[in-house]
C-alpha cells in the first residue's frame, strides 16, 4: 500500500476521494450559425477511442488527455468530460479520476490566458509498458480489492505546445510521464480508465 501511497496513486486500492469543481459551471458550447442564419451542430469533442487492450486503450486516453485547443470555444471541463467517459461503470474511482484529469489540464484561468495566444497542445508518445513495479503493487493488494484484468501502463512521451507570441509562432517541448490504470476483460469486453498517476512521478 505504501509503494502506491507514494507515488500519488489515490485510492486503487483503497477507494475514491471527494472532490469538487474547481472550474465553476462550464462555458456553454458554442453554436455555428450558417450565411442563412440556420444553427448547425455544435462542434464536439472526439471520444477516447475504446479498445480491448490495455496498452492501445492506454495509449488512446493518453492521446486524449493532451491534446487540447483553446481556440476552438471549448472549456477545460468539456476535455475532462471526454476523459470521464472511459472511466470504470460501476463508478467507484470516477470521483479520484475526476481530480486526477483537473490536475492534468490548465485551470480555468490558465485556459483563458492561454487562449489570447491561441496555444493548442499534444502528445507524441515514446513508450507504453506495464512497469515493473505493477507486479509489487498486485502483491501487496488483499484479494477482491482490484477487479479482474486491472493493469497499469506507464506512458513516456514529449508534450508539445504551440501558439503565437507578438504575432511570430512559438512552440515548446517537455518530456513527460505517467501511469494510466484500467480495468479490461473478464470485468469488461473493452477497457476502461480508474485512475492517473501524478503527473511526472510514475510506476516504473
Amino acid at each position: 500500500m505504501l509503494l502506491l501511497a507514494g507515488i500519488g496513486v489515490y485510492g486503487l486500492l483503497t477507494g475514491p476521494r471527494t472532490t469538487t469543481d474547481t472550474y465553476g459551471d462550464p462555458d456553454p458550447v458554442p453554436t455555428l450559425t450558417t450565411p442563412h442564419g440556420r444553427h448547425a451542430p455544435a462542434p464536439t469533442l472526439l471520444p477516447v477511442k475504446a479498445s480491448d487492450d490495455p496498452e492501445e486503450f492506454a495509449r488512446n486516453v493518453a492521446t486524449a488527455l493532451f491534446t487540447w485547443d483553446t481556440g476552438t470555444g471549448f472549456m477545460p471541463l468539456d476535455y475532462q468530460a471526454v476523459i470521464l467517459d472511459v472511466g470504470d461503470p460501476s463508478g467507484t474511482e470516477q470521483a479520484g479520476l475526476a481530480t486526477d484529469v483537473a490536475d492534468y489540464l490548465p485551470s480555468r484561468e490558465a485556459w483563458t490566458d492561454l487562449r489570447q495566444y491561441a496555444t493548442t497542445q499534444h502528445l507524441t508518445i515514446e513508450d507504453a509498458s506495464v512497469p515493473q513495479e505493477w507486479g509489487d503493487a498486485l502483491a501487496q493488494a488483499q484479494p477482491g480489492q482490484l477487479s479482474e484484468g486491472t493493469t497499469a501502463i506507464t506512458i513516456e512521451g514529449t508534450r508539445h505546445r504551440e501558439g503565437v507570441w507578438n504575432d511570430e509562432p512559438v512552440t515548446s517541448e517537455h518530456a513527460v510521464a505517467f501511469t494510466v490504470f484500467v480495468v479490461c476483460a473478464p470485468t469488461y469486453d473493452t477497457c476502461h480508465l480508474l485512475r492517473l498517476s501524478v503527473l511526472d512521478n510514475p510506476l516504473r
